[in-house]
């Protein structure tokens, strides 16, 4: 199966190292990631966010480990990252931030009265070993490191990177042909974290949402997010200057800035937090996607919906 096909698929991107796709990678359909050492213990990254989304991980999770997995790694607290934490095996450690841990905590199931989707008998579970800065798994044969790239996507991001196998798990530090959102963390930070993603020059970047990139393919998508947060930067500094909202701004714009992403509501948010950034903008509420909902469905010109 590709990416084309619509349906989630197991890719490997080294030996035992896979990623797990789920096309179209909209909101709250995200990719995860499988890695297996010697021992054919399974190392998971990140779950999914509906029951039956999480019931097809693991089984892909069985077909490749020799048991359940022994960890799993949050790349940040965002639900669709977070979601199936609580049908892992009682057995399974998960990792994360401390913040990570505490906004799946705070947060709760607030998302599925804002997404509406058959959920499942969802349980909320945080991380039970939480990190600040760097953490190392040591597996059988080769290490596993965790690296605190936030705020840039949210509070708490964190890329899993295998330096032997050249992978690097980005969650939501990268988007592949669609449009990203920081409005939760940082524009400034977002940018440096592509730049340290880069630095590790790695050959395979999975990233939270759309396909994997190999090879040339990780610098274009690098490079197109980079220069995204470029347009975005300069956008929010000529629209404030000129008077207008970010939703205004967001709406001036819409016809010429990505327009053939998906998600381009998310340029509300993200304009909310360049404005905080780059002027002396005070947003009148917390910069949150509950927040900014209206404003979003106002910019899509509807209801947003989610194949999750």
């Amino acid at each position: 199966m590709a990416w084309d096909d619509g349906t989630p698929y197991l890719e490997e991107l080294a030996p035992g190292v896979y990623a797990y796709v789920q096309p179209a990678g909209g909101w709250m359909v995200n990719n995860c990631g499988v890695i297996t050492d010697a021992s054919r213990d399974a190392v998971l990254v990140d779950t999914t966010s509906t029951e039956k989304r999480n019931r097809a991980l693991l089984a892909e999770v069985a077909g490749v480990g020799a048991r359940d997995p022994k960890i799993a790694v949050n790349t940040h607290h965002h639900p669709d990252h977070t979601y199936g934490n609580g049908f892992l095996p009682p057995t399974t450690t998960i990792v994360g931030h401390h913040l990570c841990r505490e906004g799946v905590l705070r947060a709760g199931l607030a998302a599925t009265r804002e997404l509406k989707a058959d959920y499942g008998d969802l349980v909320v579970r945080p991380p039970d070993v939480t990190f600040d800065d760097r953490l190392t798994l040591h597996l059988d044969g080769f290490p596993i490191e965790l690296m605190t790239m936030g705020p840039a996507h949210s509070t708490n991001d964190v890329a899993v990177w295998l330096p032997e196998q050249k992978v690097v798990f980005a969650g939501d530090l990268a988007f592949s042909g669609g449009h990203p959102i920081f409005m939760e963390g940082s524009m400034r930070g977002f940018r440096t974290a592509l730049q340290r993603m880069r630095a590790l020059e790695p050959e395979v970047l999975v990233p939270g949402h759309g396909p994997a990139c190999r090879g040339d393919e990780v610098g274009r998508v690098l490079d197109d997010l980079e220069t995204y947060v470029d347009r975005l930067a300069a956008i929010a500094t000529d629209s404030f200057a000129a008077g207008l909202t970010p939703l205004e701004a967001a709406q001036k714009h819409q016809a010429d800035f990505y327009s053939d992403w998906p998600e381009g509501e998310r340029v509300v948010c993200n304009l909310h937090r360049a404005y905080v950034e780059l002027t002396d903008y005070e947003p009148p509420f917390r910069l949150s996607i509950p927040n900014l909902w209206p404003e979003m469905e106002a910019l899509h010109g509807g209801p947003i919906g989610t194949h999750a």
